[in-house]
């Protein structure tokens, strides 16, 4: 993928999140409470798993 399109949609992407967050905060503030919790529950999973072959 050449680099001007990599910018492209990357600047587009950061315009679009902060359209999204000063328009939607409460939409904006459950979608990154959704990730977050889904980072955690992965993280925690794999804690588990690390945990299940060390004992």
């Amino acid at each position: 993928m050449p680099v001007f399109l990599k910018k492209l949609l990357f600047w587009g992407f950061v315009a679009f999140l902060i359209y999204f967050m000063a328009f939607r905060p409460d939409g904006a503030a459950q979608m990154f409470k959704g990730i977050g919790a889904a980072l955690m529950a992965i993280f925690q999973g794999l804690g588990d798993f690390m945990t299940g072959l060390m004992t």
